[in-house]
């Protein structure tokens, strides 16, 4: 069994649409695949509906949240997206996707960058806007050779010259409202340091002392001492360990499926979640 726990559609910043995205999983040979688009659930009902025989849909989303002044992201599994806390919380976080988007585009033509408000939201589309937008902006612009190169201290990581910080939710907060919704929370690629600053193992405990349930450790953006530390650390503190490509279409050159979880941590996240059950496909065509 392959199992893909992170990808993004145009419901938030990919470029596959949610029925593409599924019809694609299935095509690189997946048997399980989780859509986890940025503070959102939007795209589910599509995915849903397109899903083929023999490709299960885990549904979820990553939140956006910030602990001590570092961002970080927080997935959620199998969580009731109709929970009105949990989806005020995504709501508030939404919503404060484009004045901020605006904020970093104004930041950059402080820096000379030509960039236009325009060419961003055309790329974004129906999607919620973010980073990955901007930093296409900035490939089409010649400023930068791909999306990761964009997420740097010179322009959009963490702090970065054009960075601006946008609502997010306290961890600790996510954790107890996805636990609320029926949910199950995991970590996403908590040693992603050239995004910026990276949260302590400490307070990686603190968050699996409040319930957090695992810990994505196989991911493109952790080299292999990375990985290493971080699962010793996921096996000190009785933390899952997922694997999973965080999937962006062709914004990001990692395949689905590149990165995989055992399917033995992906039938306990099944165990755990009491607000949604995985979508087995109904045969949604494989063609568009």
């Amino acid at each position: 069994m392959r199992v893909d726990l992170h990808t993004h559609s145009t419901a938030s910043d990919g470029t596959d649409t949610p029925a593409e995205l599924v019809r694609n999983a299935a095509a690189a040979g997946l048997d399980v695949v989780a859509l986890t688009d940025h503070d959102s659930t939007r795209g589910h009902a599509e995915a849903i509906a397109a899903l083929p025989a023999g490709l299960t849909l885990v549904t979820g989303a990553e939140l956006s949240c910030r602990l001590d002044g570092i961002g970080l992201h927080m997935l959620a599994y199998l969580f009731d997206p109709d929970e009105p806390e949990l989806a005020r919380e995504r709501e508030l976080v939404r919503d404060d996707r484009v004045p901020r988007a605006q904020g970093m585009v104004g930041k950059l033509r402080e820096l000379g960058v030509p960039i236009e408000w325009d060419q961003v939201a055309r790329i974004a589309g129906d999607g919620s806007v973010g980073r990955p937008h901007i930093a296409s902006a900035l490939m089409e612009l010649g400023v930068v050779e791909s999306v990761s190169d964009a997420f740097t201290p010179d322009w959009l990581a963490n702090g970065g010259r054009a960075y601006v910080e946008k609502h997010e939710l306290d961890p600790f907060d996510a954790i107890r409202l996805v636990k609320a919704a029926g949910g199950v929370t995991v970590f996403a690629h908590p040693g992603a340091a050239k995004r910026g600053d990276t949260v302590s193992e400490s307070a990686i405990a603190a968050l699996a002392a409040a319930g957090l349930d695992g810990i994505e450790v196989d991911h493109m953006d952790h080299d292999g001492p990375t990985r290493a530390r971080i699962r010793g650390l996921a096996a000190d503190l009785g933390l899952l360990t997922t694997g999973s490509s965080d999937y962006h279409g062709s914004r990001k050159t990692v395949r689905l499926g590149e990165f995989t979880t055992d399917p033995e941590i992906y039938g306990e996240i099944t165990r755990r979640a009491t607000g949604a059950f995985p979508v087995p496909g109904a045969g949604g065509s494989l063609l568009p």
